[in-house]
This record gives C-alpha cells, sequence and structure tokens, in this order.
C-alpha cells in the first residue's frame, strides 16, 4: 500500500497546481479581475507560501514543489488584481 502514496501524492499535487491555470488566463488581460477578491488572493498566496515553508521544514518535496507552483501562478492572479485595482484609481 505504501508503494502508491508517492503517486497519489504526486497526482494530487500536479492537479491542485495546475489548477489555478484557466484563473491567471482568465487574469492576464487588463480590467480582467473585477470579480476576483483581492482579500482572498492574499490569503490564498499566503497559505500557499506558509505550505511551503512546512513542505521545507517537514523535508516533503512534494509539498514544496506543488505549494510553489501554485504561490506562483495565484501571485501572477493577484498581481493582475493589484495591476486592475491601480488602473481603476488612475482613471
Amino acid at each position: 500500500m505504501s508503494s502508491i502514496l508517492p503517486w497519489v501524492g504526486g497526482l494530487s499535487a500536479v492537479l491542485t497546481s495546475l489548477s489555478y491555470l484557466p484563473q491567471v488566463r482568465k487574469a492576464l488581460p487588463r480590467g480582467s479581475t473585477n470579480d476576483l477578491s483581492l482579500k482572498m488572493l492574499v490569503v490564498l498566496t499566503s497559505g500557499l507560501g506558509l505550505w511551503i515553508a512546512y513542505g521545507l521544514l517537514k523535508g516533503d518535496w512534494i509539498i514544496v514543489l506543488a505549494n510553489s507552483i501554485g504561490c506562483a501562478l495565484t501571485a501572477t492572479v493577484l498581481g493582475c488584481k493589484i495591476r486592475d485595482i491601480r488602473g481603476e484609481d488612475s482613471a
């Protein structure tokens, strides 16, 4: 049974990490993040950052890798949200 654990962990890491890709694609055009919550993006990105720290402390590369990808993708969406907020302020 323990031989399947890395496969389950790896597959879940790939699926959850890549689940943010559609949101990144939608957020890239200017003005496209109006329906996204800034607070949610800050909390989610921060939480993923803490998961990276946890994985590093635990020495678990699957946790580190999966959450690094997810954190980078959510940080991209967060950056787009901030860009759009600043664009609204200057308009």
